[in-house]
């Protein structure tokens, strides 16, 4: 694998020496449990490495099990082809456990570069790291400072993490800036739809529930999911599911993919209501803004829009550097 590694801070090349990433001028970023450390570990998005080494194989595929959602939100959410990733070098901004990781080395020959801010990285490698051989490449930084040069990669994307950062267009740019000039860019993220998308549980109780400590938080997600979701399936079994929105619980229906065992039906209302409730930051943004960002820092939008990705209506944008 060819890219460069670079201190973010300066632009200095980075090499490997004793346990570490190191530049000529001496700063060090320790590999830590094999992934490398390009930032200060204490962040805000503490949340998401709980959740995810807590829940590192909730949203993984089993395709034995029919379950195949990472695999068709991948391809369905970028527009692009196992066979046309073959041989690239590809940007994966924001891994989680890495269940878009694992679709990239399983279903394609894409080389692939994966980046997470959260102590989640750990999650993503117990899950991912005997795939792909030397086609993977794992480290924690911030999307602000990506230990990659400029124009390095022929494709980038970020699934489900724009909204978290805590600024939507200088996170736009930062994925726009790391493309090769006719590289391809692919985001999805919470939508504005109208007045009505704030008028929900989720962002009424997040004023508190994000200042809750984490164990806290799930602790009471624990405790009150079964009736939760129970009122849930009334509501929509008397055509009242419209006011399901009110309960404090992620929406079953629209996220969760079906065929799901009862205890993994349970779990995963668990981990999508803590990802609901805890993150520092959570700001949906009309498609239409986006697709602005993406022109006012240097790329062509080729697709901006919704796309229905099983039951859910997806934001997305899809861009190529100028």
């Amino acid at each position: 694998m060819d890219i460069a590694l670079i201190n973010p801070a300066n632009g200095l090349p980075l090499e490997e020496a004793e346990g570490a990433l190191v530049d000529a001028e001496g700063h060090r970023f320790p590999i830590v449990r094999q992934v490398p450390r390009i930032c200060d570990p204490s962040n805000y998005t503490a949340n998401f490495g709980k959740q995810w080494n807590l829940f590192r194989a909730t949203q993984i595929d089993r395709p034995t099990e029919g379950q195949t959602q990472s695999e068709q939100r991948f391809f369905e959410t970028t527009g692009w082809t196992a066979e046309e990733m073959d041989g690239e070098d590809v940007l994966e901004v924001g891994s989680g456990a890495g269940r878009f990781s694992r679709v990239v080395l399983e279903r394609t020959r894409a080389r692939l570069w994966s980046v997470d801010y959260s102590s989640a990285v750990e999650a993503n490698y117990a899950n991912n790291a005997g795939l792909g051989g030397d086609r993977f490449r794992l480290f924690q930084a911030s999307i602000y400072e990506l230990p990659f040069p400029d124009g390095s990669f022929d494709k980038v994307f970020c699934m489900g993490v724009l909204q978290h950062t805590p600024d939507f267009e200088a996170s736009v740019r930062a994925l726009i800036a790391k493309a090769k000039p006719g590289g391809q860019i692919a985001v999805d993220f919470y939508p504005v739809k109208g007045f009505w998308t704030k008028l929900h549980a989720k962002y009424l109780l997040r004023p508190l529930t994000k200042r809750m400590s984490h164990e806290r938080l799930l602790k009471l997600i624990e405790a009150n999911v079964g009736w939760m979701m129970g009122l849930s399936r009334a509501l929509s079994r008397v055509r009242l599911g419209a006011l399901n929105r009110f309960i404090p619980l992620v929406d079953m229906d629209r996220v969760m993919p079906g065929g799901l065992a009862p205890e993994q039906r349970r779990e995963w209302a668990v981990l999508d209501t803590f990802d609901m409730f805890s993150p520092e930051y959570d700001n949906p943004q009309r498609v239409a803004r986006v697709a602005k960002m993406f022109r006012d820092n240097g790329a062509e939008v080729t697709f901006a829009g919704f796309r229905m990705i099983g039951a859910s209506n997806t934001a997305i944008v899809r861009g190529v550097r100028k």
